[in-house]
């Protein structure tokens, strides 16, 4: 079915939910299938007129903090569809929240064009002893020495509990109420742009969490037609799609109207089902992108996709979606391979120093190539796209925690496989991530966790969990739902400083020598090396990587500048680590 452009959603401002207009609030749910819906402020409920489309509407007078709840059918109160706060978590009820109150410090803010992104992943829970945002603002000096130039957060919408990932969550427009709600988002935001920092947010479109997930008692907003790893899908291409596309459309220019964000990281767009024309992954970036103009600031948009499929940073005229970025993992399961000799699970695909090179030079290594773990083809030819479109990393989220045990290849692998990984890493074409700590050595793990409160829940999360690591030769794993897995997982911020060092001198060469240039290299294996040059005038950026120790600690590696005029090398740091 053709699905319509929604060209009527306005970028200026949301048309859903609870809106302060003057001395009054108007409030506006999509409840198709309803007969009644009734608003609850207090004591009191008003009955809620029907409008158009299968909306009902109501304006009262009340004020910015009031609180309410929505009653379906004479169902139990529930949140609003459309909450921007709710502080008593994902069961209470929708604070009204005036998005005009925050005064803004950050207009001449232009944003960071994606092909400077050097992306830093970081979960504010974890981040911080404090876990918050405001104590997350107190270390954005330290990154913007690091070098890093974009801040990725993992998803702050509403989820169940005080500890998890957020990728369960289940109120897509509030702000996870731990981590210190709206407004302390914004001072984040603001304060990254003052000292030079983008903001990009990870958000998810392609399920939502199963606790506080009331959007099925609204309307049709999943569907069974489709399957995903985590259930339903969300109905982007059924009978009343187009209200539900509208709904996640209006989400991702939320974020960038009302929080600046400088970017959004679509979560498992291969999760994402839709047959219509344009695609909803189309729609995302365009209307985004289109926002980012009339906001008069750089705003960039990254796909996840395990399918390497080039198509999503394709532009429209050329078949494809039109995205910045996508995150290409064969790097990361490449080098990790080769580095730790792990074969199980989809790491049985990896461990050639070849394929290394291979995505060095072009950003996906499987182009339609047979996988083994899927027993299929993968992927599909990349050749035609920038390198700068891959993202690149050596850890990240679901690289490290979903490992059970949550250990970082630091724990791994000796200080010079690292430091030479980071070398390979930070000075490549392609854009690169850095997970939190990395930069340092950080030794705690980063685990999964989460916070149910419903018991069925609780047994589900555990033993899928522990299902799921059957792939691998590995058997411990511990409870998500057990405190001390969150509180192990949070940063120590016991610094290596050799290896910080190390990192704030890559960064520092990434920015004179990659970032500006013609964002390509060449890359081959020379005498048992990984030999990776970056072409510029004067001089030549060369990185030489020996991976091809029996042990780890007889690796070494190599940084080298080299002049194109006369030959002459200067050798900027070499080890064979111990």
């Amino acid at each position: 079915m053709d699905v319509p452009n929604l060209t009527d959603i306005k970028l200026e401002t949301l048309d859903l939910g609870a809106q302060l207009e003057g001395d009054v609030c108007r409030f506006r749910v999509w409840a198709p299938k309803a007969k009644q819906i009734a608003l609850r402020v207090g004591n009191r409920d008003r009955a809620m007129r029907p409008a158009d489309w299968g909306y009902f509407e109501l304006e009262i007078p009340v004020r910015a903090g009031d609180r309410y709840f929505y009653v379906v059918d004479g169902q139990k109160p529930v949140p609003d569809p459309v909450s921007r706060f709710l502080p008593d978590g994902v069961h209470g009820p929708t604070e009204i929240v005036d998005p005009d109150a925050f005064q803004w410090t950050d207009q001449n803010w232009d944003g960071v064009p994606y092909q400077k992104a050097i992306f830093y992943e970081l979960h504010v829970g974890t981040f911080t002893q404090e876990g918050t945002f405001a104590a997350a603002i107190a270390k954005l000096p330290y990154l913007k020495r690091l070098g890093v130039t974009m801040i990725e957060l993992m998803p702050v919408a509403a989820f169940p509990g005080t500890r998890n990932w957020g990728y369960d969550g289940a109120s897509p427009f509030a702000v996870q109420n731990s981590y210190g709600g709206p407004n302390e988002l914004k001072k984040f935001v603001d304060s990254a742009h003052a000292i030079g920092l983008g903001v990009t947010l990870d958000v998810v479109y392609n399920h939502l969490g199963n606790e506080g997930n009331y959007l099925g008692m609204f309307g049709p907003y999943f569907t069974d037609r489709y399957k995903t790893p985590w259930g339903s899908a969300v109905n982007y291409d059924g009978p009343d799609a187009t209200e539900v596309r509208r709904y996640f459309l209006e989400n991702a220019l939320f974020w960038v109207r009302e929080y600046h964000m400088d970017g959004l990281r679509l979560d498992a767009v291969h999760a994402i089902f839709d047959s219509s024309k344009p695609h909803i992954l189309q729609e995302f970036a365009a209307r985004v992108h289109e926002l980012g103009k009339q906001l008069g600031r750089d705003v960039s948009m990254v796909a996840e996709s395990d399918a390497n499929d080039a198509a999503l940073v394709r532009p429209p005229e050329r078949g494809g979606f039109g995205y910045d970025g996508v995150w290409s993992d064969d790097f990361h399961h490449a080098v990790h391979a080769v580095l730790t000799r792990e074969h199980d699970g989809y790491y049985q695909d990896y461990g050639k120093p070849e394929q290394i090179v291979k995505a060095l030079k072009e950003g996906f290594v499987f182009q339609g190539d047979h996988f083994k773990y899927w027993d299929k083809p993968r992927g599909t030819h990349c050749r035609d796209i920038p390198c700068f479109a891959h993202v690149f990393c050596l850890q990240n989220h679901d690289q490290v925690g979903n490992r059970p045990k949550g250990d970082r290849l630091n724990a791994l692998v000796s200080r010079g496989a690292h430091k030479a990984a980071a070398a390979l890493l930070l000075l490549a074409p392609e854009t690169p991530l850095l997970f939190m700590g990395q930069e340092y050595s950080e030794k705690h793990p980063f685990q999964f966790f989460t916070d149910h409160g419903d018991p069925a829940l609780q047994k589900a999360v555990v033993e899928g969990r522990r299902a799921e690591f059957k792939k691998f030769a590995w058997q411990e794993v511990p409870d998500p739902q057990d405190p001390q897995t969150f509180l192990r997982s949070k940063l120590s911020w016991e610094l290596d400083g050799d290896v910080l060092d190390w990192y704030r001198k890559l960064l520092e060469l990434r920015k004179k020598f990659v970032i500006g240039s013609e964002r390509t290299c060449r890359a081959e294996l020379r005498d048992g090396a990984i030999v990776m040059e970056i072409p510029r005038e004067n001089p030549v950026l060369r990185v030489s990587v020996n991976f091809a120790g029996e042990v780890i600690a007889d690796e070494s590696w190599k940084l080298e500048l080299v002049s194109k005029e006369d030959g002459s090398m200067v050798v900027v740091e070499t080890s064979s680590d111990s």
